[in-house]
């Protein structure tokens, strides 16, 4: 994106594009402080500067003794105070206008863990790293942790909130441009931490609808091209098992997909069975129910996170792993 010499002078081209109504009041506050500390910065330095010049040692001058200014003393105790009351006001303002999402937000509630965000629509639908919304409709994130603390940061809606084990935390916007919007997790939770990331797509009412009922549209264009390791290779990074799980054979929290498929796994529980495409569905619905040898049960299950159409993906990208 390019910015014009104005954004550079108002500090617009600092900040990331926006994409909710809160963005522009956030932006507001944000600029004003830039400014100030721009105007305070430049009434200290020059004058320190100035007066380290003026009042140079010069041999033979006596410099005056000054003991106090009262003036200049209620200067830099009530100016200070001022300024700093104002922009308590100004920061409580925004904070009081966004602290209680409005009765008609659309409600999805946020887990992280390590290293992927769930998210469960009102409808009980869920998706993982994939966040969808309707355009110009409030959203309210109700967010929690199943293990450390995360932070969802959202940068151009403009939402960034501790996601806090044993708590919950809210937040909503207004998304207002359509198209694809990055979030991450910004505080550090592991060794995946810099991979915990996903899309956040505002969408028309339309798009959003066919979303709700069919995971969207995506998976049809590999579908037509009967691509379906693909599409399964792009749920693999999607839905966060790359973080588990590895496709050259290494060694990881969970077993290695390369070379798996019609594999012969020996089980926690003393049995063996083959990795044929019906132990595949139920290792990502029902994970606990047979664990390889070796492995801890620690696979959160997938049940109602993954269309037919994903376990289907998955199960091809498996097979190619050869």
């Amino acid at each position: 994106m390019e910015h014009s010499f104005i954004d550079y002078i108002t500090g617009q081209a600092m900040l990331p594009p926006r994409g909710s109504e809160f963005a522009g009041e956030v932006d507001l506050v944000f600029i004003g402080i830039y400014w100030l500390s721009i105007i305070l910065f430049l009434a200290i330095t020059i004058p320190t500067v100035y007066f380290a010049w003026r009042y140079k040692f010069k041999a033979g001058r006596v410099t005056p003794h000054q003991t106090h200014n009262t003036t200049l003393e209620i200067m830099w105790s009530v100016g200070p105070l001022i300024i700093c009351v104002g922009l308590f006001f100004w920061g409580l303002d925004g904070w009081m206008k966004y602290a209680v999402a409005p009765g008609d937000s659309m409600e999805v509630v946020v887990t992280g863990k390590q290293w992927l965000w769930q998210f469960e629509y009102p409808d009980g639908s869920r998706t993982v790293n994939d966040l969808h919304v309707p355009i110009n409709k409030p959203v309210k994130l109700t967010m929690t942790s199943e293990d450390v603390l995360h932070d969802l940061f959202v940068p151009d809606m403009r939402v960034k909130v501790d996601v806090i084990p044993g708590r919950y935390s809210m937040i909503w916007f207004t998304p207002n441009v359509l198209g694809p919007h990055t979030f991450t997790c910004a505080e550090y939770c592991g060794k995946d931490h810099s991979g915990m990331k996903g899309t956040l797509t505002v969408e028309s009412d339309a798009d959003f609808a066919k979303f709700m009922a069919t995971g969207g549209t995506e998976w049809e264009e590999y579908r037509d091209r009967n691509d379906w390791a693909g599409w399964g290779k792009l749920q693999y990074e999607r839905k966060g098992c790359n973080s588990c799980h590895s496709v050259d054979g290494t060694s990881s929290k969970g077993p290695t997909w390369k070379g798996l498929f019609s594999k012969n796994e020996s089980f926690t529980d003393g049995s063996t069975g083959i990795a044929d495409a019906k132990y595949l569905e139920q290792s990502m619905l029902q994970p606990n129910a047979k664990v390889v040898k070796g492995f801890e049960p620690i696979m959160p299950t997938f049940q109602g996170l993954l269309r037919n159409h994903e376990i289907k993906g998955l199960q091809a990208y498996i097979e190619s792993l050869k």
